[in-house]
């Protein structure tokens, strides 16, 4: 897919579940000329771009192969799914010190290739470990983005969507802070079509009440917990959300997503990568979108970015 005439080129840095699952969300979707699959398992990364071309007549004519850091020297987007991943009963926070050493590795080998890209960090702790990549590589933080709340926020609007029976792309709202537990909703800016929830609940489902929209936020900040106990890890949505953040990028469309971003003064946070919403183009993170908080969600964020803080501790001050 050439954009302005010029052959885009994706690196996946981790086939597992969540590398592999992008992988093939990518191709069906018609995203990327070239992809190249990095992973420290050469046999299965061989393995994988072979199944995958051979699906390339079923699509679009992706150039897939097995490569190496050197293939980064070129690339539009180097994404990262590499780590260790998240087990039973252990919170994201938990994977900190472990993928913070695997992270230092694989970014100075892409940097070391002559990378001028964008990188997409997907592994968790997802806030922490992209503030770890604008670390190690030194580039712009606009040009280091993780995946922030960008499914929290689709488990969120799915979940509104079902209850209120209404087109999910009809849900505007968004999940902000850490990914992870001390996440929370934006229920003062949540609407359905341009009504707002509370308002289109009195009209439209008067047997609602707040707690069933409580209940769903809580099933929205556990949903990974409750997919890890059933089939041992999340990776199918977390791939189509990536495939998102890809084409906001490479088709350079100004999209409002909801990344994590490092922050200077927006919210009254600095110096901190964390979910909120951000304009995404051809360049990465353009612009933070401030929203109006109310007093509680602007305390209940603050307090998300300081457990955030004190978890990077171990890794460097902040």
């Amino acid at each position: 897919m050439e954009y302005g005439n010029k052959t885009t080129r994706v690196v996946v840095i981790g086939t597992g579940f969540v590398g592999s699952s992008y992988a093939f969300s990518l191709i069906n979707q018609n995203v990327t000329d070239e992809m190249v699959l990095i992973d420290l398992n050469k046999e299965k990364t061989e393995g994988d771009a072979m199944d995958l071309n051979h699906g390339i007549p079923f699509g679009y004519p992706t150039k897939i192969w097995a490569g190496d850091y050197s293939d980064c020297k070129d690339a539009d987007i180097v994404v990262i799914t590499a780590g260790a991943n998240q087990k039973p009963g252990e919170t994201r926070l938990d994977l900190i010190e472990k993928n913070a050493k695997i992270f230092k590795s694989i970014v100075g080998h892409v940097m070391d290739s002559g990378f001028k890209g964008i990188f997409i960090v997907a592994t968790n702790p997802v806030d922490i470990l992209a503030h770890a990549t604008w670390k190690y590589s030194g580039l712009p933080m606009e040009r280091v983005i993780g995946s922030g709340t960008i499914l929290d926020t689709a488990r969120f609007r799915f979940l509104l969507g079902q209850y209120f029976d209404i087109d999910v792309r009809n849900i505007h709202g968004y999940i902000m802070g850490e990914h992870g537990d001390t996440e929370l909703p934006v229920w003062s800016q949540t609407r359905i079509g341009s009504e707002h929830i509370k308002r289109y609940m009195e009209k439209y489902k008067p047997d609602g009440k707040q707690e069933d929209l409580d209940e769903i936020f809580v099933n929205v900040r556990d949903a990974a917990y409750h997919i890890i106990e059933r089939k041992g890890a999340t990776h199918y949505a977390i791939a189509m959300g990536l495939v998102r953040l890809t084409k906001a990028i490479l088709r350079n469309e100004s999209s409002i997503l909801t990344v994590s971003t490092l922050l200077k003064g927006e919210y009254g946070l600095d110096d901190l990568y964390i979910g909120v919403p951000a304009v995404v183009c051809k360049n990465g993170v353009d612009r933070v979108i401030e929203i109006d908080l109310d007093d509680s969600e602007m305390e209940k964020l603050h307090h998300s970015a300081n457990v955030l803080k004190e978890a990077m501790k171990p890794i460097f001050e902040v």
